[in-house]
């Protein structure tokens, strides 16, 4: 995916949302639910405008962020090696946001289901392709598995980032069994088995780093 497809998609989806939010905005109540605990169910409100229009405005922001990275980043040369890969995770990241939004209007429009259940499947796809991202990324110090022996060493990142990249594809199955179950428990798979991958991955970039240490001192 381009640099320009991709600001145009990005747009694109930052403008749907605002639409459907100004659309919509009569038929919603004074108060509308804008969080829900690990149960799936409502446990907090928000005023009708900030309550419709927080996260079209959040997406804004997140866009310029997206812009920032690329021109900031001290390897910012790596960025531009892997750029389709970085402009596809956006449209993912920005596509999960308007499919939570998108949720959240059917919710306040009267048409109450399990939050958390409906979110699964859209979190398995994103840490899958997470999965996938991690493999092509190259050594930057913005995104990816950011440690301070991944940031020192092209090796280790590689290294660190390939299994990560499959953890994530492993997790991305594991919370798809949440599907199955109810409460808290559907969002543990969600959530326990990506907390899993990031501590191995913190402690696997720390082994690798000490290993090429020990190789330079012998």
């Amino acid at each position: 995916m381009n640099t320009k497809n991709t600001i145009i998609i990005l747009t694109i989806l930052i403008a749907a949302t605002f639409i459907a939010g100004m659309v919509l905005y009569s038929q919603f109540p004074d108060r509308v639910v804008s969080h829900w605990n690990a149960a799936g169910e409502a446990d907090g409100y928000m005023g009708k405008f900030l309550g419709i229009f927080l996260l079209p405005l959040v997406m804004v922001g997140v866009f310029l962020i997206y812009f920032v990275i690329p021109k900031v980043d001290p390897l910012k040369a790596n960025i531009e090696v892997f750029r389709k890969y970085y402009n596809a995770l956006w449209i993912f990241i920005f596509a999960f946001f308007v499919y939570i939004f998108g949720l959240t209007l059917i919710w306040n429009l009267g048409y109450q289901f399990n939050f958390t259940i409906a979110i699964i499947p859209a979190m398995a796809v994103l840490w899958f392709f997470l999965g996938v991202f991690l493999g092509k990324l190259k050594r930057n110090w913005s995104v990816g598995i950011r440690t301070p022996w991944t940031i020192s060493s092209d090796v280790v990142w590689e290294k660190t980032h390939k299994l990560g990249g499959r953890l994530f594809k492993i997790a991305a199955v594991i919370s798809l069994f949440g599907l199955f179950f109810q409460g808290g428990i559907a969002f543990i798979m969600i959530i326990f088995p990506v907390i899993i991958v990031a501590v191995v991955a913190v402690i696997y970039s720390y082994v690798e780093y000490r290993k090429i240490e020990k190789g330079k001192i012998v």
